[in-house]
């Protein structure tokens, strides 16, 4: 289902992979059965195309990995978190265009 540049985030790969990375990261907190989340999926795709080298960008799914998604209090979804240095630096809640997160990545590099 995710593009060939978007990672696969879950409690047990995610300080490795995100809380550990030199580059800044994405992660698209989602569900199978949000309707939004799905409808996110191929920005996160494109996103994850056009940042490839420059930022990792990745999705975890919130009902096979309960762990972090309680640990950073997500309540809602799709939730997007941005990690720099092993901390959240921006997030966005719910259906989110593509400038905007551009916008918010560009930021950041």
């Amino acid at each position: 289902m995710a593009g060939q540049n978007t990672l696969t985030f879950t409690d047990a790969n995610f300080d490795s992979d995100v809380i550990k990375s030199e580059t800044p990261v994405l992660v698209d907190f989602w569900a199978e059965w949000c309707g939004p989340c799905r409808m996110m999926s191929p920005t996160v795709d494109a996103l994850a195309d056009d940042y490839n080298g420059k930022v990792k960008i990745g999705k975890m799914n919130v009902d096979e990995n309960p762990g972090t998604p309680m640990r950073y209090n997500i309540r809602g979804i799709p939730t997007m978190l941005l990690f720099k240095g092993g901390s959240v630096v921006e997030q966005r809640v719910g259906a989110t265009g593509k400038a905007d997160l551009q916008k918010m990545l560009d930021g950041h590099l």
